[in-house]
């Protein structure tokens, strides 16, 4: 009788088998192909939750607020490009189940607040941007999704209160941020990202171009400043959890960077830009502004959803 080999069911292969669900999402500006064992970091963490037969959680930075610049989205509330988001994590939460049936859960950890004040963004539209993320998780039944903002970490106090709490608490200094970018490739790359967004971002600016590249230079140090204290927070809120980035990450670093959607490029993120229904069915972002280019202007429940290719 011919002797078969049993599936191989360790820890270790089933967190190679769950992390091999994320690789085809993985945001970055290296190689396009990686394999599990490239990522030792996520390996870890996710073996430690198969040990005790755990649902594992992901936290997610992101999401925090709709781009200040008209140009780009649809206003200041979430549109089709953040329900497609949010479908495509349940899906990913769901997709886990099916080889580790404990499942996963992912924790949306809604950054807006954190740097509100440096984009130019008020804070009463960024609290009714994560109020409507988790109204959408509750309508579409994402019941493996959950939203963690600045409101869950500190309560009621004044938004300004809580932002300088972080960044004094949590922050590097900016020294050491301005040595990491002058050592370290990706640092430079994240700042010249986020530099690049911020001037974007940026509507009727007075001053020349120059000024505004001078002064959003300044900001994106801050931005990153604040974006470190928020990631050092919700690792002390939500332990030895699977951290994940929607910025691009490269292979084997300790987050993992994760594309929500197709996008002409690894930075575009729903919250920059506005979602196009191409004639093949499939999505994309662009800036509004092209994207009404290419399609008519569509409405969900009588506000701005997406643009449909003509």
């Amino acid at each position: 009788m011919p002797l078969t080999t049993a599936p191989d069911t360790t820890p270790t292969s089933t967190s190679a088998a769950i992390l091999n669900l994320l690789l085809p999402h993985h945001r970055t500006t290296g190689r396009a192909h990686a394999s599990a064992e490239m990522f030792p970091h996520q390996l870890r963490q996710i073996t430690d939750f198969v040990r005790e037969g755990a649902p594992i959680v992901f936290t997610l930075p992101g999401l925090p607020c709709k781009s200040p610049n008209p140009a780009k989205v649809l206003g200041h509330l979430p549109d089709m490009g953040e329900r497609l988001s949010l479908t495509f994590l349940q899906t990913l939460c769901t997709d886990i189940e099916q080889i580790y049936p404990p499942g996963a859960r992912m924790v949306i950890c809604s950054d807006g607040h954190i740097f509100g004040d440096l984009i130019g963004v008020p804070d009463e539209h960024i609290d009714a941007y994560s109020d409507e993320l988790r109204t959408l998780i509750r309508q579409l039944g994402l019941g493996r999704l959950s939203v963690f903002d600045l409101r869950d970490a500190l309560g009621d106090l004044p938004h300004d209160t809580k932002r300088a709490h972080v960044h004094e608490r949590y922050g590097p200094t900016l020294d050491a941020l301005r040595a990491e970018v002058r050592a370290d490739g990706h640092a430079l790359a994240l700042y010249r990202g986020i530099t690049r967004f911020l001037v974007e971002d940026t509507a009727d600016f007075p001053g020349t171009r120059s000024a505004l590249q001078r002064e959003c230079r300044q900001r994106a140090y801050g931005v990153i400043q604040r974006s470190r204290a928020w990631g050092d927070l919700i690792a002390e809120h939500h332990p030895h959890c699977v951290r994940l980035s929607i910025h691009p990450q490269p292979i084997g670093a300790p987050r993992f960077g994760i594309r929500l959607l197709d996008a002409p490029d690894a930075w575009t993120t729903p919250w920059h830009s506005a979602a196009l229904h191409r004639a093949d069915g499939t999505w994309t972002l662009l800036p509004r502004a092209r994207a009404a280019q290419e399609g008519w202007l569509a409405y969900h429940e009588g506000m701005p959803s997406h643009f449909e290719r003509t």
